[in-house]
């Protein structure tokens, strides 16, 4: 069987769509497969480093501005969308597919439509709860749209029905177990771990928030906390080590740059706070976790906010829109939850109902099955 999946742009797209492939070859010894993404993002990077064979295409998004720079902008985007057409159409020719996949972010959209009209058999897979403008107008012509949660299918208008598959999770999150993480973290019985963070670079209103709630956790002891400032919030390690932060740690609190071992903390946390990424929500409701969510709101159509009320709609979780956010809430929120363990524990019995833990195979299925109409 010969495969290609088409995504790029953010790991979001790029790392289901690897996991998924990575299944496929290690169950299917006779697979083919092939990734085309674009040359000056992650995907160029994330998928030959995983062993696939890799093709880009000229194409960039369009900006939503009006500005001089974003109009000048958007006439090269759509000389590269009909450039982009044409070389998709070479490597379709080239590497002869049974089926071709697209898991969002805009390169997927000239390889698809291009697929379309090859009369290759096509489906994509949308991670928000809010899909992406590609994904809207592909759903339209592709024969399988799979869907990470049921809610996004009201925005779609698809061809064929929908089928949710969920998202893809790493087997070592699904693997891990609590006890054994906070015997590896020292985290003392009968204390609470709390666990925030706002993604591999940090986000500034999430450390501005949490600063003052970490420094008094240190002095109380009250629970424990591990703290990721971002790979860009250097500025506030600083901050700690002038309030007494020996290497990070004071007291109950560990403050870290980055979280390099997010299964066993995330496996040892009794609540967790952070952003509303689809891979992020897809871990915390197949480890069953009790959420306190901030949605970035600076991505495409406000998805993550989208995200996490599908989370907050079946009593899984708990929102703070940023725009809200402040120390005197967050605090508020987490001392709520922490002294409620009859809420906290229906909260997470209600986001591992959530959770789909074969995604992986599900999706793989789906592809499958189109290969053999």
């Amino acid at each position: 069987m010969r495969i290609i999946f088409a995504t790029g742009g953010t790991a979001g797209h790029i790392n289901p769509a690897l996991a998924v492939a990575s299944y496929i070859r290690e169950t299917n010894e006779n697979a083919q497969i092939l990734f085309i993404g674009t040359a000056d993002h992650m995907e160029s990077k994330l998928v030959p480093a995983a062993g696939f064979d890799f093709k880009t295409i000229d194409i960039s998004g369009f900006k939503r501005s009006f500005s001089t720079k974003s109009i000048l902008h958007n006439v090269k985007t759509v000389a590269r969308l009909m450039k982009s057409s044409g070389e998709s159409k070479k490597i379709l020719l080239d590497f002869k597919p049974d089926v071709v996949v697209g898991f969002g972010g805009y390169v997927s959209g000239p390889v698809l439509q291009t697929a379309v009209k090859m009369g290759i058999p096509t489906c994509i897979h949308e991670q928000n709860a809010f899909p992406g403008i590609t994904n809207k107008a592909l759903s339209k012509k592709v024969d399988k749209v799979m869907l990470t949660v049921e809610d996004a299918k009201k925005h779609l208008e698809p061809k064929h029905e929908v089928v949710v598959t969920g998202l893809p999770v790493r087997g070592e999150l699904l693997k891990a177990d609590k006890e054994v993480a906070r015997a590896e973290l020292g985290i003392p019985d009968g204390k609470y771990l709390v666990l925030s963070f706002g993604g591999s670079l940090g986000a500034k209103p999430i450390n501005d928030a949490m600063f003052n709630i970490l420094l008094n956790s240190a002095e109380s002891g009250k629970y424990c906390h591990i703290h990721s400032v971002g790979t860009n919030g250097s500025d506030f390690l600083n901050k700690f080590t002038e309030n007494g932060f020996v290497n990070g740690k004071k007291g109950t609190v560990e403050v870290r740059e980055y979280i390099d071992n997010m299964d066993v903390c995330m496996a040892a946390a009794d609540l967790v706070i952070g952003r509303a990424g689809a891979s992020s929500l897809s871990e915390i409701e197949a480890m069953g976790k009790a959420s306190v969510l901030i949605p970035s709101p600076y991505v495409a159509e406000n998805h993550q906010f989208h995200n996490a009320m599908a989370l907050v709609n079946r009593n899984a979780g708990f929102v703070i829109e940023e725009k809200d956010l402040n120390a005197s809430l967050l605090k508020d929120k987490i001392d709520e939850l922490l002294s409620d363990d009859v809420k906290l524990k229906a909260v997470e019995k209600n986001a591992r109902a959530m959770a789909i833990t074969d995604a992986r195979e599900r999706i793989a299925g789906i592809i499958f099955s189109l290969i053999q109409k």
